[in-house]
């Protein structure tokens, strides 16, 4: 009996938890989590990363990676761990709820609520708060020191109740002991250097500061200087901008005046610390921008404005240079000085750097333009743009880019023992490409000028590369109309150049002048093997160059090469790839790697094409490849602690959202001796979806109609059940079969179909691949997608009567030309259509003001050949012309705003509809792009989308919006989103 009942029994309990769970509803999306940031110590014994809703209050997870210690912010975002892996820093947003009353109450930017800034100290409960902060910056190679911005208004004894800190762990006192002593010393002797340089020490605990600190406060930002182990801070009051050097030696600082104060001056300090020294490199300036340390911190570099008219209609800044030892910073360059041509002066819109010695100094020119008119007024003025057939660039095209402040700045370099700057970029060379960080001996330019009018048709224009002398100027031809990539070697010895044209690598030596066809004995294809767009295929890529630039690592489709760059040597094979069609791709784990070292770790990620698995293996010199872990499932954002092989990953399947996973390398194998994993999970987000229905996801296999065996990715609801019929939607825009193990958060998209939420709710989702024919875009798309859709029929779970489609933008496009070919479907979905490729390809993308003729003729639209070459294929591609055969209800998503797809190309589509008497449904969501960006738009959509789906495809009623619409008298009243 225990046989039979115990088993019915747990049957019983199985069917009744699956009876609990809920279908998916649009009230899910807010709280549903994702995982941000995420960052690990240099040691890899501690692990940080934010944990965010869709909408409302997030927070930072700190966490030992032995599992020991656990520390929680709410709303903590925007953290590093310092270099000596003893604290966490980082800001805290005010409540969601606080943010939200403050828009409603339609607050000034400056009255908005402030962030708060958090110190804690790993392994402790220890943590410092500071409220009203706007910024906070640490040395980049350095510890121990952090410096924070205060907010305008706060920072005052009045401004701001600051929590007292706590105290700092004991063994971290002692083991500073002498430097706080040192510091202690040091304070004590600077407390006259620091007032007379408008300081406030502010002791630890004490919050002991200048009586008017709390109305400097009021009018200017406060910066303030803290000493991570001893807790000591000193305060600069009216800074408006801060650095430190990498290495943590100084900080420099702009400082603003008092208004009112006609004695103060704004200035530029350097701080060097520890010792606290201040030491005034400039002062009597209106304004500072971009600050920049060299690597050693004993030189800075700023630009500055100083005009004596603070009403001029023009400010020219100038750039300034400090070196430790000076009495003050030396102009360097500027408009009307030597080495600045005629009519150029130095951008504030390009940040200076020093190379990596610090011995060059490199920042931007740009063109002086003409004052702005203010003798007469701007309703007096003409409003036109002038076209011209000769403009390099469009009107269009010309304007966005002075919309968004891309302003052309020009590279220019001067050396320290140089009186003048070199001015290497121009209007004809735009692009140099400096090598060796700065200090090569040879950059390269290239030059398009007089040749980029054809990029409207082409996509892509014709240059001109040079080697360049950044001492003198002087430029040597080094390939003339080139079509392709260029990629200097880390000294600048060699220029790497992939030709698209002759489909092969090329390597130029700047010291011989030779040219070497290279990687000649490697016979996979370098290129794009499944290229099908009437373009040259792209190469597959450089993963970098190594150390002293011996040799180059290049990609095939599924493994790397160590290539050498004159072709003497016998190309290596790295990897072992292609023989089961896994893909290779470099894992870059160390952000500042400029070059591959000899012998170095080479951690590689993998994708399998075949059972779409990803995985990471690494090789070390001459070593096999190691297996670290190989799994079902998609990992990705990999991040490597800098001192230890500890490796943080996201780890995600369709089913299993993507948690934050920690490799230990220590281990030898994905499997210790005990059989424990040596993945160690760390995060658990969206612990509620085990409340509701879910789903499984799968690759389905067919051959089209074209032969071609082919692959799609199939959702089956949780309780799938094959001897019922489901309703089924189609989603699709090229290919999509390496997404099967990625999570489909149910969210308000900005356009695709919200996945999880429909399978949740009954309906099985496919999303097929489709394989194109150069000039026939739409018969490739009917001959995969439709193919598909009746394979998936034959296997009897799907009803043929209640079948959807759904795309956006490309997928739009083939939404709106398949049902034209079949009356297979019972309704579609398409956001972003192209139904007329004839007004289309002379239409422009108003978020770059280009042209779109090249998007017809070389790239995605795969047409091939211009409007009067093949009017055939335009006309036989452009769904208009074929809207008469339309039997299938459709929504159009149309944006007014839409900077990709020209937003009449959805009116050409409804008013046509509504001609021939179809039933067309138009959403025009105003102010919106492309793919919907305001989450208010995003839901609405989502809500709509269901009802036109549950309407056709399950028997629902239709809204309001459906049956009768919403007239323009009730918009923004009455949404028509309810049922009569």
């Amino acid at each position: 009996m225990k046989t039979i009942v115990l088993p019915c029994l747990f049957a019983c309990l199985c069917v009744h938890a699956l009876a609990q769970k809920k279908p998916l509803d649009h009230t899910v999306y807010d709280g549903w989590q994702n995982i941000g940031e995420r960052l690990i110590s240099n040691n890899g014994r501690y692990v940080a990363y934010t944990i965010n809703p869709q909408e409302g209050d997030g927070g930072l997870v700190i966490q030992s990676a032995a599992g020991s210690y656990k520390k929680e912010i709410p709303r903590g975002y925007n953290a590093i761990i310092t270099e000596d892996n003893l604290y966490l820093v980082c800001r805290i947003k005010s409540p969601y709820k606080d943010m939200r009353d403050a828009k409603i109450k339609k607050k000034k930017a400056g009255d908005m609520p402030k962030d708060s800034l958090a110190i804690v100290l790993l392994g402790t409960d220890s943590i410092v708060k500071r409220g009203g902060i706007k910024s906070y910056k640490v040395p980049g190679n350095a510890a121990g020191w952090l410096a924070y911005l205060y907010a305008k208004g706060f920072g005052g004894d009045k401004a701001v109740k600051q929590a007292p800190d706590s105290l700092s762990r004991l063994d971290a006192i002692v083991k500073m002991a002498d430097s706080l002593t040192y510091i202690a010393d040091s304070l004590r002797n600077k407390v006259s250097e620091a007032k007379t340089n408008g300081l406030a020490v502010l002791q630890p605990q004490k919050n002991a500061v200048k009586k008017n600190t709390a109305e400097d406060a009021e009018e200017g930002t406060i910066l303030v200087l803290r000493n991570l182990q001893t807790g000591a801070e000193i305060k600069y009051p009216f800074t408006s901008d801060y650095i430190f050097s990498k290495n943590g030696a100084k900080l420099a600082l702009h400082t603003t005046k008092k208004n009112g104060d006609t004695l103060q001056k704004a200035r530029v300090l350097v701080i060097t610390l520890p010792g606290l020294t201040a030491d005034t490199v400039m002062q009597g300036l209106n304004d500072a921008k971009n600050l920049v340390f060299d690597e050693s911190g004993s030189r800075l570099a700023f630009i500055a404005e100083r005009d004596s008219s603070t009403k001029a209609l023009q400010k020219f800044y100038k750039l300034w240079y400090y070196k430790t030892g000076m009495d003050s910073a030396v102009l360097r360059a500027g408009i009307n000085l030597p080495g600045i041509a005629a009519g150029f002066t130095v951008s504030p819109h390009y940040a200076p750097r020093f190379s990596k010695k610090g011995s060059r100094l490199l920042f931007g020119v740009e063109e002086v333009l003409p004052p702005k008119d203010t003798l007469v007024p701007d309703f007096e003025k003409a409003g036109l743009d002038v076209w011209n057939y000769k403009d390099e660039e469009l009107q269009p095209e010309q304007l966005r880019r002075l919309e968004r402040g891309i302003w052309r700045s020009y590279l220019t370099v001067i050396d320290e023992d140089k009186t003048e700057p070199v001015q290497l970029g121009s209007h004809i060379f735009e692009t140099v490409l400096p090598t060796y960080e700065g200090d090569g001996d040879i950059f390269y330019a290239t030059t398009d000028t007089g040749r980029r009018v054809a990029a409207q048709w082409q996509g892509y224009t014709f240059s001109d590369v040079y080697a360049v002398n950044p001492v003198t100027g002087e430029k040597h031809l080094v390939i003339k109309n080139f079509k392709g990539t260029v990629d200097p070697s880390y000294t600048g010895k060699y220029l790497l150049f992939y030709d698209d044209r002759g489909r092969c690598y090329r390597v130029y030596n700047s010291i011989t002048g030779r040219y070497y066809k290279i990687g000649t004995d490697i016979t996979t294809a370098l290129y794009d093997e499944e290229n099908d767009v009437p373009d040259d295929a792209r190469p597959y890529g450089i993963i970098r160059w190594m150390q002293d630039d011996k040799y180059l690592l290049l990609y095939d489709r599924y493994d790397v090469w160590k290539v050498d760059p004159e072709n003497k040597e016998k190309s290596e094979l790295l990897t072992t790839g292609r023989k089961d069609r896994t893909q290779y791709r470099y894992a870059t784990l160390d952000e500042d790697e400029k070059f591959i070292k000899p012998g170095q770790r080479l951690v590689f990620k993998t994708y399998n094409e075949v059972n779409k698995y990803t995985g990471l293996y690494a090789r070390e010199g001459t070593k096999d490849l190691v297996l670290i872990l190989n799994r079902p499932a998609y990992l990705s954002n990999f991040v490597k602690a800098k001192n230890s092989g500890n490796l943080l990953f996201s780890k995600e399947t369709f089913s299993a959202p993507p948690d934050i996973f920690l490799y230990r390398e220590d281990e030898d194998a994905e499997v210790d001796t005990d059989g424990r994993e040596v993945l160690t999970p760390l995060s658990h987000i969206n612990p509620q979806q085990s409340e509701y229905l879910w789903g499984t996801a799968e690759l389905f296999k067919w051959k089209a109609y074209t032969g071609k065996l082919t692959e799609g990715i199939l959702y089956k609801p949780e309780n799938f059940d094959p001897a019922k019929k489901y309703p089924m939607i189609v989603y699709f825009y090229e290919r999509n079969n390496n997404t099967l193990y990625n999570y489909q958060a149910p969210a308000p998209t900005p356009s695709r179909l919200n996945v999880s939420f429909f399978v949740s709710r009954g309906y099985v989702v496919f999303i097929p691949d489709i394989w194109y024919t150069n000039g026939h875009p739409g018969k490739s798309a009917c001959d995969y997608v439709i193919s598909g859709t009746r394979a998936l029929i034959k296997l009897g779970f799907i009803d043929s009567t209640k079948i959807g489609l759904q795309g956006q933008s490309w997928g739009g496009y083939q939404t709106a030309y398949i049902i034209t070919q079949t009356n297979l479907y019972a309704a579609a979905w398409a956001g972003a259509p192209v139904v007329n490729m004839f007004s289309a390809y002379g239409g422009i993308r108003w978020e770059s003001g280009l042209n779109r003729q090249f998007q017809y003729e070389k790239t995605q639209s795969r047409i091939g050949a211009d409007i009067w070459q093949r009017p055939d294929l335009y006309t036989e591609n452009s769904p208009l012309f074929y809207l008469p055969k339309v039997t299938t209800p459709v929504v159009i998503m149309a944006n007014d705003a839409d900077g990709a797809v020209p937003w009449y190309q959805g009116i050409e589509f409804f008013t046509a509809m509504r001609r021939l008497n179809k039933p067309v449904w138009m959403l025009t969501y105003n102010g919106e792009a492309h793919n919907l960006v305001e989450r208010r738009n995003r839901k609405d959509i989502q809500i709509r989308e269901q009802q036109f789906f549950d309407w056709l495809l399950k028997g629902g009623k239709p809204p309001v919006w459906i049956t009768d619409g919403v007239p323009a008298a009730l918009k923004g009243i009455d949404y028509g989103l309810g049922v009569k």
